[in-house]
């Protein structure tokens, strides 16, 4: 199995989780010190562990409180070859669950990328600025313009946790629009209904969302991802399933701590 393709998947996965759509709630589904860990596994081999951590203080922009919210994602097993350990962050305004600032720190292999996006909701335009391999020399600035109240890689999957998912049926569609890797991404997910699936962590009632994707030559079959999120007040998802030209990607929840719904 090819590096690439291991790396593809778990980025378009968190591409999914981080761009859904723009239309929120009052938050009463996360606070600080939220932990969720994620096995991912290629067939019957654990490939990588991804977590998923809202820190335990606030920050501020602009005088405005925001979560830091990082993610992690390290290969595992004798996917260390590959030596795969990414972080994915972003400051998420507190009240109006949009993002102030994101960032990537990628390192696979000899490949190294540190990149900081500055978003400015009020002029819609996003700043992104891309360091030296050590992260401590800027190498280029560029200004794009983004909708309004654009998600990034990470702000939207806790923006989509906010979300009102009673009102939705089988066969109905969530938008999805982020900005990501200097473009704005805009795609479509069917809500698929409900199934009660068994984790680590237990049984859950979960709401199944697959994500309508351009025909490719990493998946196979007309709906090849599928996410499920618990059908509860804490909303987290608790597997995802990618099925690839040659074999199937899952990752599914493996622990999760300091949740605001017990």
């Amino acid at each position: 199995m090819k590096k690439n393709l291991v790396l593809s998947v778990i980025v378009i996965v968190f591409q999914l989780l981080g761009s859904f759509s723009l239309y929120g709630q009052k938050n009463t589904a996360f606070k600080k010190g939220e932990e969720l860990t994620f096995k991912v596994s290629y067939g019957f081999l654990d490939a990588a562990e991804a977590k998923m951590i809202i820190g335990s203080n606030l920050t501020r922009f602009n005088d405005n409180p925001a979560y830091k919210i990082d993610v992690y994602g390290k290969t595992l097993g004798i996917f260390k070859l590959f030596k795969v350990n990414d972080n994915w962050g972003t400051y998420l305004d507190t009240a109006k669950i949009i993002p102030h600032q994101s960032y990537r720190h990628i390192e696979e292999g000899k490949y190294r990328k540190h990149e900081q996006v500055l978003f400015n909701h009020q002029n819609r335009n996003a700043i992104v600025r891309l360091y030296d391999r050590n992260n401590s020399m800027l190498v280029d600035t560029k200004d794009y313009p983004i909708p309004h109240n654009v998600q990034d890689l990470v702000s939207g999957f806790y923006h989509l946790r906010t979300l009102d998912m009673k009102k939705y049926k089988p066969g109905d569609t969530v938008k999805i629009v982020g900005f990501f890797d200097k473009e704005i991404h805009n795609l479509k997910l069917i809500y698929e209904g409900k199934q009660i699936i068994t984790t680590a962590l237990g049984k859950f009632e979960t709401l199944i969302f697959s994500p309508i994707m351009p025909k490719n030559k990493l998946f196979r079959g007309d709906h090849p991802v599928k996410i499920w999120v618990s059908n509860d007040e804490n909303k987290i998802p608790v597997r995802i399933n990618a099925r690839l030209m040659v074999g199937s990607l899952n990752m599914e929840i493996t622990e999760a701590k300091g949740l605001r719904n017990n």
